[in-house]
């Protein structure tokens, strides 16, 4: 909007942050209900293929399409759009095995491992921030996976899987951090979303499930509630500073331990609670590195 600046409507910014939180948590719950019958390169495909519609809506709105998705960096495009893609399926995967909470507790990772990226791809200096943060996220991650690794149950492989998931978008967001200097949100979130899915669909010849109407229809779902929270979270980052919407980061947790009592029947493991504060410590020193914080609301 001509005239705005993003310190001047962070009340939007919050609200739209929160909104995509639960946006994202509906999609995770159409795509782990789906998991039972759809292949993961299928969920991917229909995931990424409905996601383009709000986006491609919204890019319209914003008068940047078509000519918003000019590029003048593909193969920067290709290589985020690959390791994106790759971290949809490993995602996905964990989230088959996992409950949703765990499953996005382990996504809170990303940010460490950014941090950690920018010191070993980037040059960055290791900081006291940073190995704090990566000490305090793993010691959270091995609460949360040793003891299933000891009983030697399936989950393990979820943890594993949600890890590399992080690992992956890690390396994405890395990706993002060098072509966004010459290229648009809208384009580098346009490929992203074009690749996953011509990477679903080349699982076809795989063998893809017979669907019926409610599962087709989660899997529609996913994709629509996938879109929608990518356009929530761009207007939030608009309105305010990512420092502010950082503590409302961590509130997204409450929608999947939610989603997971009323729809799976699924109670937090003990694990889980243990973890949960190391993680999101870890995640927070990650985030909040070489910034003031400052009271959200504070003009």
């Amino acid at each position: 909007m001509k005239g705005v600046t993003d310190d001047e409507r962070p009340l939007a910014g919050i609200t739209l942050r929160l909104l995509s939180g639960v946006l994202f948590t509906a999609m995770m719950v159409c795509v782990k209900a789906a998991s039972t019958v759809a292949p993961l390169g299928q969920t991917v495909f229909f995931r990424s293929a409905f996601a383009l519609l709000p986006i491609v809506v919204f890019l319209a709105w914003r008068r940047e399409f078509p000519a918003g998705l000019a590029t003048r960096r593909p193969g920067g495009h290709l290589l985020r759009s690959g390791l994106g893609a790759a971290a949809m399926f490993a995602s996905f995967a964990a989230l088959a095995l996992l409950p949703v909470a765990e499953a996005t507790l382990l996504a809170q990772l990303t940010p460490v491992l950014m941090a950690l990226g920018g010191v070993l791809l980037l040059g960055e200096r290791l900081t006291a921030h940073r190995a704090g943060a990566l000490l305090l996220a793993l010691s959270g991650v091995a609460v949360l996976a040793l003891p299933a690794l000891g009983a030697g149950e399936a989950s393990a492989l979820g943890y594993a899987l949600g890890a590399l998931a992080a690992l992956l978008s890690a390396g994405a967001l890395l990706t993002v951090r060098r072509i966004s200097r010459t290229e648009t949100p809208g384009a580098i979130a346009f490929y992203f979303i074009l690749v996953s899915a011509l990477a679903g669909l080349a699982t076809w010849p795989l063998g893809w499930a017979t669907l019926s109407g409610p599962q087709l229809g989660l899997l529609v779902l996913s994709g629509l509630f996938g879109g929608a929270a990518h356009i929530c979270m761009t207007l939030a980052l608009r309105y305010a500073e990512a420092s502010r919407l950082a503590p409302f980061e961590y509130l997204a947790l409450i929608w999947p331990v939610l989603a997971d009592l009323a729809i799976f029947g699924l109670t937090p493991s003990h694990g889980f609670l243990l973890a949960l504060p190391l993680v999101l410590a870890g995640a927070g020193l990650a985030a909040f590195e070489g910034r003031r914080l400052r009271w959200p609301l504070r003009r």
